[in-house]
């Protein structure tokens, strides 16, 4: 049967006879294709539960109903697994990493903007809910990733900051306590907005700290967000 060039869409025949289930199987798989998200790239084996037009991108080791398909797009249909090969410079959404993949053509990278030979350019943005600790001085989880590259760091306050004699709050890093913002505010919905002076690499996991001004926390939850590049060396070889 003959196929579309791109996406393997297979055509109808002139003289064919039930043409719907040629017709069907077209519109299924255009229908996954032209999707702009996998459930994951993890995933060596499919998963138990599915529903039909779940689309996941299969993972190294693949085992199963999947086995042989590293790579490829995997897709439910009919209570089963369709699979396409990726065209180069393809694009997915990957939701349980909430990260752009394409493909260079040999594998998936994560990447803005070009890849090549695995070389990437990343932008991420991470973001954390953080629930202030009492005192002065509270401290996240390292939340800028080692050899990042930031642009800034965000800031959303989604359960109003209280203390004695809190005033307004500072966002930073140890030894740059005001880094991404000062005279910050204490209210629902209060936001920063920290831009650095010039992008700034990041040599270890480093936390972020948010300290008070004019007293001291009692409680309150920040959501917060890390901007920034990183960089992904060319595949070995």
């Amino acid at each position: 049967m003959a196929e579309t060039r791109r996406l393997a869409l297979p055509l109808l025949d002139g003289a064919q006879a039930q043409k719907h289930v040629t017709m069907n199987t077209a519109l299924t798989r255009l229908d996954a294709l032209s999707a702009p998200a996998a459930l994951s790239r993890a995933n060596a084996a499919p998963p138990e539960v599915f529903a039909d037009g779940d689309l996941y991108i299969v993972g190294a080791g693949a085992s199963g109903a999947w086995a042989g398909q590293e790579g490829m797009i995997a897709y439910a249909d009919n209570l089963g697994w369709s699979f396409a090969a990726p065209l180069v410079g393809r694009r997915l959404w990957v939701e349980d990493e909430r990260l752009e993949v394409a493909h260079d053509g040999a594998a998936w990278v994560a990447a803005l903007g070009g890849t090549e030979a695995g070389a990437a350019t990343m932008l991420h943005a991470r973001v954390i809910d953080h629930t202030l600790s009492a005192g002065a001085l509270s401290t996240t989880a390292p939340v800028i990733p080692d050899k990042a590259i930031v642009l800034g760091v965000t800031a959303r306050v989604i359960a109003p900051l209280t203390g004695p004699g809190l005033t307004t709050w500072r966002l930073g890093v140890a030894g740059g306590a005001d880094r991404y913002g000062a005279g910050l505010g204490v209210a629902l919905n209060a936001y920063a907005q920290g831009v650095t002076g010039a992008p700034l690499a990041y040599y270890a996991p480093t936390p972020l700290t948010l300290e008070a001004e004019g007293g001291a926390f009692a409680a309150g939850v920040v959501r917060l967000c890390v901007h920034y590049f990183a960089l992904t060396p060319p595949r070995a070889v």
